[in-house]
């Protein structure tokens, strides 16, 4: 009987053997060659090492390239979330602001308005209330606006209206929340004044123009363009003293004053409680309720309320 030949992994295993041994034998002898040859030539290594380096860096940065652009990536990823939650809060708070800026400017024309209302200081005896215009009565035969005041606050029918600049007007309506204030430039309107340089008396009749004329002047009245006109307090009504205008034309024995209130910003009045509540009424004198004249004055003119 013929015998076997041996396979191949019989064969194999002595040669494996012997490599690992000569292989650990072969590290060592290259690890100790190395640390002799850096001992021996330190220049050497280091040359050896930036040449390495050298070969390697461009390849380093090729690789490192991706890893830097996710990482670029991933940043403005993170941006742009933080950046859409920043620009929503900074829309909510826009719109806040835009809100305060509202409220803001609001409040600053009021006390624009409100501080223009405080040049006017009445004479301490005289009670007088705050009241806001609501409405203009303007139209082609009547001068008149509303007001935020009435009989809860003790207006009475002639009592004197006033803003930081001069004379608005009287009340010719009472209501228990809301009155009427008659303009001094209506037709209906009759106040008795007084020229502030000379003295000389006279009544400013209102024509439904922004100038009323002076009327009823003494025959040797000297009127000149610039002087102040205020209420001369006869019949009672308005208190004396009262700024009212300037003279600003004469013309044909017609002399006109524009009134020191500036009617297009026209917004709070302060109610001046004076005046002979019932006395002079439209309906028993024919006359408007301020437009009272004094003794030393000429005889009443008619007027109807419109």
């Amino acid at each position: 009987m013929a015998k076997r030949p041996g396979s191949f992994s019989s064969v194999a295993q002595p040669v494996r053997s012997l490599w690992s041994r000569f292989a650990f034998a072969t590290l060592i002898i290259a690890a100790f060659a190395l640390m002799l040859l850096g001992k021996a030539d330190v220049l050497l290594v280091d040359r050896t090492r930036v040449v390495v380096l050298d070969a390697l860096a461009p390849v380093i940065e090729v690789a490192a390239r991706p890893a830097e652009a996710v990482t670029d990536l991933m940043n403005n990823v993170r941006d742009l979330r933080y950046l859409r939650a920043e620009n929503a809060r900074l829309a909510v708070e826009n719109d806040r602001l835009d809100r305060w800026q509202h409220v803001a400017r609001r409040l600053e024309a009021e006390n624009r308005a409100l501080r223009a209302l405080t040049n006017f200081v009445p004479p301490k005896e005289i009670d007088f209330v705050s009241a806001r215009v609501i409405a203009d009565g303007g139209g082609a035969f009547v001068r008149s606006v509303m007001i935020t005041a009435g009989r809860k606050d003790g207006l009475a029918l002639g009592n004197a209206a006033v803003s930081g600049e001069g004379l608005v007007g009287g009340i010719v309506e009472v209501g228990e929340a809301y009155s009427r204030v008659l303009l001094i430039t209506d037709l209906n309107s009759q106040i008795p004044i007084v020229i502030e340089r000379t003295r000389d008396p006279g009544v400013l009749a209102g024509d439904n123009t922004r100038s009323p004329r002076i009327v009823y002047l003494p025959q040797n009245a000297q009127v000149l363009p610039g002087d102040r006109i205020v209420t001369s307090g006869h019949g009672g009504v308005f208190p004396p003293g009262l700024a009212v205008g300037m003279v600003t034309t004469i013309t044909d024995g017609s002399i006109r004053v524009t009134p020191f209130v500036d009617w297009e910003r026209l917004e709070y009045v302060r109610i001046l409680k004076t005046g002979s509540d019932g006395v002079v009424q439209p309906e028993s004198a024919h006359l408007p309720p301020f437009s009272v004249m004094g003794p030393e004055t000429a005889p009443r003119s008619g007027g109807t309320k419109q």
